[in-house]
């Protein structure tokens, strides 16, 4: 908080201050969040995020947070269409390729996916179906006995199937 003096204080998943658990200080770090906001309500601009349902939960936790937090901003989640730009954007960020026949399987992947809103995260769950996609095409690679540069590039439809765990 005292870096943030002068500028602005981004707490990601915030609710996690307030859940209950045995021996974590969320409970004294929400006070000295907000006895800090009150000594410098002209010099800090604190943003809480998460979860709409979970930050809900957090403001409402405290009188002191639901009387300081009192402008909200929803963000809609991407679409199925702009996961599928998102995951092609770390393709080629990466220098890989996805398969042409491999476009509808992923968004098919990506809608599915999608209706989890609390577990897959947007953009991040792209970024991990990524990863675990190129860890397949990894170990689909292993096992042939020759590999070009253009298959050591390019993701497929297969490779995408096995990430989201439906091979």
């Amino acid at each position: 908080v005292q870096k943030a003096l002068g500028g602005v204080l981004f707490i990601d998943e915030a609710y996690a201050l307030t859940a209950q658990g045995g021996s974590d200080y969320g409970q004294e770090a929400v006070d000295t969040l907000l006895k800090t906001m009150e000594d410098h309500r002209d010099d800090l601009v604190v943003i809480a995020a998460g979860y709409t349902e979970r930050m809900e939960t957090f403001i409402h936790s405290n009188p002191g947070l639901e009387s300081r937090f009192n402008r909200f901003l929803h963000f809609p989640d991407y679409t199925v269409e702009e996961l599928a730009d998102i995951f092609e954007m770390r393709c080629k960020t990466g220098g890989d390729q996805l398969d042409a026949d491999a476009r509808e399987p992923l968004r098919a992947i990506l809608a599915r996916l999608s209706l989890d809103t609390e577990g897959f995260g947007n953009a991040r769950g792209v970024r991990n179906l990524f990863e675990r996609a190129v860890s397949a095409q990894a170990d689909r690679l292993a096992a042939q006995a020759q590999v070009t540069h253009e298959t050591l590039m390019l993701l497929t439809a297969g490779d995408l199937r096995a990430a989201a765990g439906e091979a």
